[in-house]
């Protein structure tokens, strides 16, 4: 069993590589059409995985976009995406959130996907080719790091990978130092109810199954909101494990006065000063 930040990571990681690879073989299993590799092999396809996106949305994808949708929830249609925006998708997996906001940003904006698994990547840029997205970009990297200058993006998205890392500390401090001020976070994630300890979290399910990870509403809250954050809210959807519950988290990053058209305050000059 995983002990260390190192092993856990690599847990996850050969995890989701086997996902991409079973898409990519059509072999069935994880990733194919059985739910999602989030999913410890009992919950159903209902609160994990491509169900949770509407009829429609899947027909705007490739096939095997949808069969390697992995998350909890739909960032997309909570994220309130706009014309022109700059989006990035943290641990985008098989591209299936990526390809949907690029479709909603439409050919002036951008989307990024960001994930650690080569397997991954290589299916997502070939997803995104199957479905005629142009306006995408996939990037290697942990999204404890993300490899995007400061002030970069408009929005943030990601769908069930925020409680995989092992630092979610610094992955909330990479979130706000990579958007524009006045920018907002949509994240489908999962979230244990306040009564729940971090190893009674544990028993209700792994690591790599997306729950023994998972923060708490108020260490969300207090998460995103040490890390710069404001408006923050963190609203259960559905119930995934006793006391687990897919989550929408949403946040907006705090402006800066000159960022809301204020006057910036000066500094007061020393008094007596010769």
């Amino acid at each position: 069993m995983a002990t260390t930040a190192d092993e856990l990571r690599e847990e996850v990681r050969r995890r989701y590589a086997e996902s991409a690879l079973a898409v990519t073989e059509a072999s069935g299993g994880c990733g194919c059409g059985s739910g999602s590799c989030c999913a410890d092999g009992g919950s159903d396809g209902a609160k994990f995985g491509e169900a949770l996106y509407e009829a429609e949305q899947r027909g705007e994808l490739p096939a095997a976009a949808a069969l390697a949708s992995l998350g909890c929830g739909n960032p997309t249609a909570v994220a309130e995406l706009r014309e022109g925006e700059t989006v990035l998708d943290l641990g985008s997996g098989g591209g299936i959130d990526v390809i949907l906001s690029a479709k909603r940003v439409g050919p002036t904006g951008v989307a990024y996907g960001l994930d650690m698994t080569d397997e991954m990547l290589a299916l997502a840029q070939k997803n995104a080719a199957d479905a005629s997205v142009a306006n995408v970009h996939f990037l290697k990297g942990v999204i404890e790091e993300i490899p995007l200058p400061a002030n970069a993006v408009d929005v943030v998205i990601s769908n069930c990978v925020i409680n995989l890392s092992t630092d979610k500390a610094s992955v909330l401090t990479e979130i706000a130092r990579v958007l524009k001020p006045g920018g907002r976070v949509g994240i489908s994630d999962v979230v244990a109810e306040d009564r729940l300890m971090p190893d009674e979290r544990a028993e209700r399910g792994s690591y790599v199954g997306c729950i023994a990870g998972a923060l708490s509403r108020s260490e969300y809250v207090a998460g995103l909101e040490a890390a710069g954050f404001e408006d923050v809210s963190v609203e259960f959807t559905h119930e995934v494990a006793d006391g687990m519950h897919g989550a929408i988290v949403k946040a907006r990053k705090t402006e800066t006065p000159a960022a809301r058209g204020l006057p910036v305050a000066q500094p007061a000059e020393t008094a007596g000063c010769c």
